[in-house]
């Protein structure tokens, strides 16, 4: 008689909950040093806005208060820099944009053997410092006479975003079979009437992140618009935000804590109207049949 096979028991399911808790403690622990990294630099400005004696130091106000924000809410002071960021971002956005999807449709569709090297010389063209070519432009926008135009600075602003953008663009495109595209074209389509109706709808969740990365740089860009923006009325509040540090190391830190909440409110503001209308990752399926 062969001797009968023993089983292995699978072990019962508290026990393995337990093994999966004592087996996730570090990085959970790690998680939580992580987000204490980026909740005290929040919890600082949350108390700062509300405290009228405010410091360098995160601590509770005593009497809490709206002072600060009554303080920054004049149209000098946030009103019109935030319109001016506005105005900057979203129009570094869409022209960045609309190239982007032109510049990265042919490298999408078309293979060539000069793709690769096309792209890697747009990548390299991320890895320049903004600071080195600043004062060849400095130059160039003295000679055209294009210091403190807002439209100039806007398309300087877009080509520094171009690259990443066009990186960012072709990866989304080449997610959209090209044979929506072909059935587009036996309808008589044209290339740009595919692109316009076929691809740019089904990859409108990616350009709204190309367009979120692409306003996020330009709504943080202190040192383009102060070398080239000269007056006052037409600094955006990346920039203006430093009235804020006065001499000798004066800091008017509730004020400071204020405005940058006030200023940060835009971005998340469009962050989730953009999550909304996408609605979650790219929608193709059913859209070609097997």
């Amino acid at each position: 008689m062969t001797a009968p096979v023993r089983t292995q028991q699978p072990a019962p399911v508290p026990v393995l909950r337990a093994r999966l808790r004592r087996g996730s403690a570090p990085a959970d622990l790690a998680l939580l040093l992580v987000g204490a990294c980026f909740l005290l630099p929040l919890l600082w400005l949350v108390l700062g806005s509300l405290d009228p004696e405010a410091g360098h130091e995160t601590k509770v106000p005593r009497q809490p208060g709206l002072d600060n924000f009554a303080a920054v809410l004049t149209p000098q002071l946030l009103l019109q820099p935030l319109w001016n960021s506005m105005v900057l971002s979203a129009g570094t956005g869409a022209v960045t944009l609309v190239a982007a999807v032109l510049a990265a449709y042919p490298l999408s569709r078309y293979r060539s053997r000069f793709n690769a090297p096309f792209l890697y010389a747009v990548l390299f063209g991320t890895c320049l410092p903004i600071t080195a070519i600043m004062v060849p432009v400095y130059g160039l926008f003295v000679q055209l006479e294009l210091l403190d135009s807002m439209p100039a600075t806007i398309f300087f602003m877009a080509t520094t975003t171009l690259p990443m953008a066009i990186w960012m663009t072709k990866n989304f495109m080449d997610g959209v079979p090209l044979s929506l595209e072909e059935a587009a074209w036996v309808d008589g389509a044209s290339r740009m009437t595919a692109l316009r109706t076929i691809v740019l709808p089904l990859m409108r969740q990616g350009l709204g992140v190309v367009f979120i990365f692409v306003f996020i740089q330009a709504w943080g860009n202190f040192f383009v618009p102060f070398v080239l923006l000269l007056s006052e009325a037409r600094q955006p509040a990346a920039v203006s935000i430093y009235s804020f540090f006065g001499q000798h190391g004066a800091v008017a830190y509730g004020q400071l804590a204020a405005f940058s909440i006030l200023y940060s409110l835009p971005v998340l503001a469009l962050y989730v109207i953009v999550a909304r209308g996408a609605g979650g990752s790219f929608a193709l399926s059913g859209a070609v049949r097997g």
